[in-house]
């Protein structure tokens, strides 16, 4: 019996901090990047080049798929000394972000993935969580409850 890759404990795990990656700040990452003071050597695979990407949604998020329009991204690839391979994808036209994104992203498979986990990516992944949280109270002090209490149909 195969197993779908997509569904693989490690592929979610990586599909996790890629994405985290992929929407952090770029000055924020770059901050905890180098408080983790790390410069793996490396060659590039591919270098950061900028490109755009078909962007497709869903009415209700259920119905038939549309093209929303293009998004720029810049991608990467890169590989370690040791032969690992690191991917960067972000949003926008910032090659610095996707080159550090694709390191992290190589380093993550290898024995450092502990201390990049607690360096990097759990600052990103709290604050990630506050502002959802942020968003979320904000959103909610403009609620409105419509309700009646007598509708006064005697």
């Amino acid at each position: 019996m195969m197993t779908d890759a997509a569904t693989t404990p490690a592929t979610a795990a990586r599909k996790a901090w890629m994405g985290l990656l992929a929407k952090a700040s770029p000055q924020r990452l770059q901050e905890l990047w180098a408080a983790y003071d790390v410069d793996p050597a490396f060659t590039w695979l591919r270098p950061p080049e900028i490109g755009g990407v078909m962007v497709r949604g869903r009415m209700g998020g259920t119905g038939a798929p549309f093209n929303l329009g293009e998004m720029t991204v810049t991608r990467c690839a890169l590989s370690l000394e040791d032969g690992t391979v690191g991917h960067g994808y972000v949003q926008g036209r910032d090659k610095v972000h996707a080159e550090t994104a694709a390191k992290i992203d190589a380093l993550m498979q290898g024995e450092a993935a502990d201390a990049i986990e607690a360096a990097v990516l759990t600052p990103l992944r709290t604050e990630d969580s506050q502002a959802r949280m942020d968003r979320a109270a904000k959103a909610a002090a403009t609620k409105v409850d419509f309700f009646t209490l007598a509708r006064g149909e005697d």
